[in-house]
């Protein structure tokens, strides 16, 4: 998200303004406002029509987006001012039931109830002088409607729009350009038409939500536009299907995809993968079962902070949780020893399942799921060697994205508390856990910023985003500072005085989980992955039925120097056999016909590349498991 001082961001908020302005012009005077933040690319507002819309213009997407974007690019032309003004709470009370604002206006009584006494209010002013000329295109309806919001404010504010006209007003505290000739006409569009409940529950009315695109540019605005073009194409729900790694299945639920025997390889090499850059470093494998009595989520906070996210399972005699995190269940392992400072740091990796009951609604894929692999670690160790630790998990994060080619280019939020929010312990405590990681953050010169209000809700945090193969920026790593669950749990060592000594706990996740990280793979490599992570490596194709005995004597050998292979048999036609691996995606095809047999050699046919050569069967293996070993692109 850009700076909420940056220009583009200003941008991004003044045109959701814009856009429901150029809505009450054309095609709702009576349009019902919810809310219209700027986004990470552009901005959204959500609305209602109410029964004063053109049933014509909103009969169809095309319509409405046709008809919005047009009247958008006609208000940027018009240089309107936005005018800040902040009026006493009584005053917005007034404003808002003259403009017929329900929801902004319970919004409004809310902020009263919070002893919000003066609340800021943008309007959109034009010389009063070229209204006729301006706006004689719009409703009639309109045209009144604002013409009494004018007159209200030239009784109320008359200093503020001295000589103009008002064409749309909102409360809103966020801020925006002083006038639209700061906007470029052409860096924004409109990207889609979607449904939202209002104030994100399911129990109230369904709003229409238009996101809208905002760059600082045309280019710019472009390559985004070409990039999610690109995108379509990866997707990686369309592709896990086609590649037969995943299924989805209505019988087993939503959000609880089933790998196929291509995914169990695919996982089963990241597993293996992070279990290497680990196991060297003083890390020791647990296994914890994937339910638990509630008390434990009671005392660690996470049975009030997941609430009805929580997956309750009755026994015969008590009541279970399905664990939310792995977190509780690694504290009381460490708790059932006796550990002294020489012990110290203490290590736990498990890549674990872990259960929530997120909405239908926010599911995708291997995206977002209800059961989620955590890639999870966690280190028990002294404040002192908090910096230590971090970076020796930070050399692991950039050694395994540095095998994906993530690692240009990549960030760093330092996540820290904000003013609102539930948070366990005490300020103290939250200081020192955040200076812990903001100076190991410094010490290991990573590319970080500073991310208010967006800690979990034990500690602060590390997040790392890396960009894939068409620039898109996913948070995946991750690294979390709590010197609360130790407190809650009261674990402890022995320290150099023969004193209990209590330790802080780092958790840590490389992939983040490993549904979520495949679903990435899937997109970034667009399903064409390399060797180390092809569940078909090589796929050999004969040319005729009597080479079968020739390639799968091949298959042999190469299956005996560990790489993962297959014979084409079937009764396809030869054509067929090729489009089939290529549809497949396999890296390397090898086909085999009498002169490959005789020479005792491979056609090999590179997927990538497209390229096509000739080798002896030796130097093909040779050549392919140096590959595979060393996790090359």
């Amino acid at each position: 998200m850009a700076n909420e001082d940056s220009l583009l961001h200003k941008q991004r908020h003044s045109l959701a303004h814009i856009m429901v302005q150029a809505q009450q012009r054309l095609l709702d005077p009576e349009l019902i406002l919810g809310v219209g933040p700027a986004i990470d690319n552009g901005f959204y507002h959500d609305f209602l029509w109410s029964d004063k819309a053109d049933q014509e213009l909103i009969k169809t997407e095309e319509s409405i987006m046709k008809t919005t974007i047009k009247e958008m690019q006609k208000i940027v032309k018009e240089n309107q001012d936005f005018v800040y003004l902040e009026m006493p709470a009584k005053d917005a009370q007034e404003m808002l039931k003259l403009l017929g604002q329900p929801y902004t206006l319970e919004l409004c009584n809310d902020l009263i109830v919070w002893w919000e006494t003066v609340l800021g209010v943008y309007i959109n002013t034009v010389n009063a002088q070229a209204v006729e000329r301006m706006l004689a295109h719009t409703k009639p309806e309109y045209l009144a409607k604002y013409k009494n919001i004018t007159e209200w404010f030239t009784k109320h504010y008359p200093a503020s729009i001295e000589w103009k006209f008002v064409t749309f007003a909102n409360m809103c505290k966020w801020p925006h350009v002083e006038n639209t000739k700061e906007i470029n006409p052409d860096s924004f569009t409109l990207e889609k038409l979607a449904w939202a409940y209002r104030k994100w529950d399911s129990d109230n009315i369904m709003m229409t939500r238009i996101y809208g695109l905002v760059f600082e540019s045309k280019d710019e605005l472009k390559a985004y536009q070409t990039m999610m073009e690109e995108a379509k194409k990866r997707d990686h729900r369309i592709l896990g299907a086609k590649l037969k790694i995943f299924t989805l299945s209505p019988l087993v639920w939503a959000g609880l995809p089933l790998l196929q025997p291509n995914g169990m390889l695919i996982r089963k090499e990241v597993e293996d993968y992070l279990w290497e850059l680990h196991k060297d470093k003083g890390y020791q494998r647990v296994w914890t079962p994937h339910l638990a009595k509630e008390d434990l989520y009671k005392t660690s906070g996470h049975a009030e902070k997941f609430g009805d996210e929580l997956f309750r399972v009755q026994g015969k005699e008590e009541k279970f949780i399905m664990k939310p995190m792995n977190c509780p269940h690694h504290m009381q392992i460490f708790a059932d020893n006796q550990f002294s400072y020489r012990d110290m740091p203490v290590r736990y990796f498990e890549p674990a399942t872990v259960y929530r009951d997120e909405k239908s609604g926010q599911l995708s894929g291997l995206t977002r799921v209800r059961a989620i692999t955590q890639d999870d670690g966690h280190l028990f160790c002294r404040a002192s060697q908090i910096g230590e630790e971090v970076g020796s998990i930070v050399n692991i994060i950039k050694e395994f994205y540095s095998t994906l080619g993530m690692i240009n280019d990549y960030r760093v939020r330092l996540s820290i508390r904000g003013p609102e929010g539930k948070y366990l312990g005490s300020d103290e405590v939250w200081v020192q856990a955040e200076e812990a990681l903001r100076k190991a953050s410094e010490e290991n010169e990573l590319p970080f910023r500073v991310g208010v209000g967006e800690a979990a809700f034990y500690g602060p945090k590390l997040d790392f985003m890396f960009k894939d193969a068409i620039g898109r920026e996913w948070q995946l790593a991750t690294i979390q500072c709590d010197f609360n669950l130790p407190e809650r749990f009261d674990l402890s060592f022995v320290n150099e005085q023969g004193e209990k000594e209590r330790p802080v706990v780092i958790h840590r996740a490389i992939s983040g989980s490993l549904e979520r990280f495949m679903g990435v793979m899937i997109e970034h490599f667009s399903g064409a992955f390399p060797l180390w992570l092809a569940p078909v490596q090589i796929q050999i194709v004969p040319v005729a039925e009597k080479f079968n005995d020739y390639a799968f004597d091949l298959r042999s050998q190469i299956y005996k120097a560990g790489l993962r292979i297959r014979v084409d048999d079937g009764d396809d036609s030869f054509s067929k056999k090729i489009r089939n691996a290529e549809l497949m995606k396999v890296p390397y095809m090898l086909i085999v016909g009498e002169k490959e047999e005789s020479d005792n050699s491979v056609s090999v046919r590179v997927y990538k590349t497209k390229e096509q050569l000739t080798m002896s069967v030796t130097d093909f293996i040779a050549e392919k498991v140096k590959e595979y070993k060393e996790r090359s692109l």
